[in-house]
């Protein structure tokens, strides 16, 4: 169990499986992805650079996918949830919706590929 499952695994129901969901989904897209650490918390890393983090907190949970440019382009997508530049807050009675997860999590990747290489299709841009 990797660090990042460890951390998962302390917190309690329902707010576990709807941390483990998101991290599900990001090694679905990124099963390439190691554990690791980012701004000292247990995280998804993709070529060395921090992919994605999630963390419960007293009243929410967290999602940190280290991009700014990641949140806002899923920001029209996302009202009704409590953001910051790096943080999007959430509930495990209220999950970011799939679809808005995996836009989220395909534009870090990206951002992480660069423009050299398409992360996502596998291959040379």
């Amino acid at each position: 169990m990797g660090i990042v499952d460890q951390a998962i695994a302390e917190v309690s129901s329902p707010s576990r499986e709807a941390l483990q969901h998101v991290i599900d989904v990001a090694r679905r897209l990124a099963p390439d992805a190691e554990d690791g650490t980012s701004y000292g918390m247990p995280a998804l890393r993709v070529a060395g650079r921090p992919y994605v983090s999630v963390v419960a907190a007293a009243k929410h949970l967290s999602l940190f996918p280290f991009s700014p440019a990641a949140i806002d382009a899923v920001r029209a997508d996302l009202e009704g949830y409590s953001l910051s530049k790096g943080t999007v807050r959430f509930a495990a009675e209220q999950p970011i919706p799939d679809d808005v997860l995996e836009h989220l999590l395909r534009a870090r990747l990206s951002e992480i590929a660069g423009p050299e290489e398409d992360v996502l299709a596998g291959h040379p841009t």
